[in-house]
């Protein structure tokens, strides 16, 4: 972006209208709820420091995104702000209008009807270039503001084929390694490439997305959101710029920019909006290019209180009284992405570390924990989950988090600290909870191990939660109630809801998630079924038969609260076969 984008507040228009006095820029994000007063107090004590542009101080303190900047500044500006997917699809060839001072001064033609240019700019405050545009063409100018990258990107001239090269000729020897290496680095360091990556990466926070997809394909670099669990696409970046954007992002992470046939793993601290972000980051190699990943870590949103993830009271007091045992294994199980880990956390901060010794084994550690001792898995120097539970048992732990139970050792070493009087708790990749055991069994633990040292198992998934905008009201009827075992808990005549879609949802009808759970407790007679080699069937119908609630009936519950709609539930819940 350049600075003049982010000028304060004066307007000359194009037909030379007086100068008129606008709102400061400042204060309209603020009244718009985009940003605090104390942080605008904060930009301008930075603003006398940097000697910048108070909008471009904004941005580069992350303290709001260039989208809502740019917005706020069409408005105080009294001008149409529009996004480069309304631009016209061929550029509009005006006489007098110069590639190269489009490209100098970031201005693109829209549209040439009756004397009048409509131009898309950066910079549609500077008086100068409006001149300069009238002078050039001899029109009435119409600006509209615009992103700078939207603009690049618009008047970039097709790239002519080139043929592929083998990959064993694009390093060739030594010597051009590094020389390749330098050129990767110069062209991330462009400041179109880190706007650009700021800009992906600053929507997160607008979308509540939980990971970004860069996937390189033919025609340049795909972005995609994942938001609640469903992943949306977003910007299309053009492959002249989708090594450098991989780059940055290896960069940011501390990877090795000039590795691209391994898969590498990192991590980038980074501030968007005034709020503390991590972001993992892994890349894989594909057949056009590096494909990256960055799962969002945002300890803001992150919510470690078992009361506000959406068990039912029931659950919660059964699990809780789980939780409150001297020893024994708890196990959470679901799909990745199902909360699973965020469960553990949750669970670890309402136990009183003060009072006890907590040793966690992570892969990787997602959230530090106050008072916790955490441990950071490294495969690479063999320190892995069994290699640091035989050390962890040594620093006399009173409870023990077990990222993963990820094989057999690591299952028996839970098992025997578990047995010598320790709380466990881990996780477990399979679909139901009664699943867990025959998976145990799988690991080879033996059935009189597991009914003497597991507690419980609770499955878990996440199901997106209705916009409160725009739900709407229905009565399903006497058959879908039925059938759908609505019927179970909701009576005859209450309406449930459905999602419709608005501006405040982007038009999803979801906003936010909650967990289902089904919590299964291993009782004198489900010892016995276990001990009896009954299979996870058998060990289901009986728990059922006890009063345990599957997550479809979890989630039905949920249903007829009005919390989500039965079409969610029942896609979450499809893939419920014995684990």
């Amino acid at each position: 972006m350049t600075t003049s984008t982010l000028n304060e507040p004066i307007f000359a228009t194009a037909a030379g209208q007086a100068e008129v006095a606008r709102p400061l820029l400042g204060e309209m994000l603020v009244q718009a709820g985009k940003l605090s007063p104390r942080d605008l107090e904060r930009a301008l004590q930075a603003q006398q420091e940097m000697g910048s542009l108070i909008g471009q101080v904004l941005v580069q303190l992350g303290l709001v995104s260039e989208m809502d900047l740019m917005q706020t500044l069409a408005r105080q500006l009294q001008i149409p702000f529009t996004l480069g997917t309304d631009f016209p699809p061929e550029a509009i060839e005006v006489p007098g209008l110069l590639p190269e001072f489009q490209h100098a001064q970031h201005v693109f033609p829209l549209k040439l009807e009756n004397g009048v240019l409509d131009v898309a700019m950066t910079a549609p405050q500077d008086p100068f270039v409006i001149k300069a545009l009238q002078m050039s063409t001899g029109l009435v100018i119409q600006p509209h503001l615009a992103l700078e990258a939207d603009i690049e990107k618009a008047l970039q001239e097709p790239e002519p084929e080139v043929a592929e090269e083998d990959d064993d000729g694009l390093f060739g020897d030594g010597a051009d390694v590094g020389d390749f290496v330098e050129h990767l680095k110069d062209l991330a360091s462009e400041a179109p490439v880190i706007r650009l990556v700021n800009s992906i990466i600053g929507k997160v926070t607008d979308l509540r997305a939980s990971d970004i997809h860069l996937e390189p394909f033919d025609d340049g670099l795909h972005v995609r959101y994942r938001v609640d669990g469903v992943i949306h696409p977003g910007e299309l970046v053009p492959p002249r710029l989708s090594a450098a954007v991989g780059s940055r992002v290896k960069l940011m992470a501390h990877l090795d920019i000039a590795e691209r046939r391994l898969p590498q793993d990192g991590r980038i601290k980074t501030r968007v909006k005034g709020r503390e972000l991590d972001l993992r980051v892994s890349t894989v190699p594909t057949v056009h290019g590096e494909s990256i990943v960055m799962r969002v870590l945002d300890r803001a949103s992150v919510r470690l209180q078992l009361e506000t993830m959406g068990f039912s009271k029931d659950t919660l007091a059964k699990f809780n009284d789980l939780l409150a045992r001297p020893h024994g294994i708890l196990l959470v199980t679901g799909p990745t992405g199902s909360g699973k880990t965020t469960t553990l956390y949750a669970a670890l901060s309402k136990i009183d570390a003060e009072a006890n010794k907590i040793i966690t084994v992570e892969d990787p550690v997602e959230y530090q924990l106050e008072g916790i001792n955490q441990i950071q898995v490294h495969s690479q120097i063999n320190l892995t989950f069994a290699n640091a539970l035989r050390s962890i048992l040594r620093q006399d732990p009173d409870i023990i988090m077990i990222g993963e139970m990820r094989d057999g050792e690591t299952a028996q070493i839970a098992v025997q600290s578990a047995l010598t009087g320790h709380l466990v708790l881990s996780t477990l990749h399979t679909n139901t909870a009664a699943g867990a055991i025959t998976r145990m069994q799988d690991m080879g633990v033996e059935s009189y191990l597991i009914t003497s040292s597991v507690n419980g198992v609770l499955a878990q998934r996440l199901v997106r939660t209705l916009c409160s905008n725009c739900k709407e009201e229905y009565e399903p009827g006497e058959e879908v109630r039925q059938r759908s075992g609505l019927a179970r808990f909701s009576q005859t005549g209450q309406p449930i809801y459905r999602a419709v879609g608005c501006n405040a949802c982007r038009q999803t009808g979801y906003k936010g998630r909650t967990g289902i759970h089904e919590l299964f407790v291993l009782d004198e007679p489900m010892r016995n079924a276990i001990n009896a080699g009954k299979d996870s069937n058998e060990l289901f119908a009986l728990a059922s038969r006890a009063g345990m609630l599957s997550l479809y009936e979890d989630g039905l519950r949920k249903v007829a609260s009005g919390m989500t709609t039965l079409d969610e539930v029942a896609r979450v819940t499809q893939d419920q076969v014995d684990g």
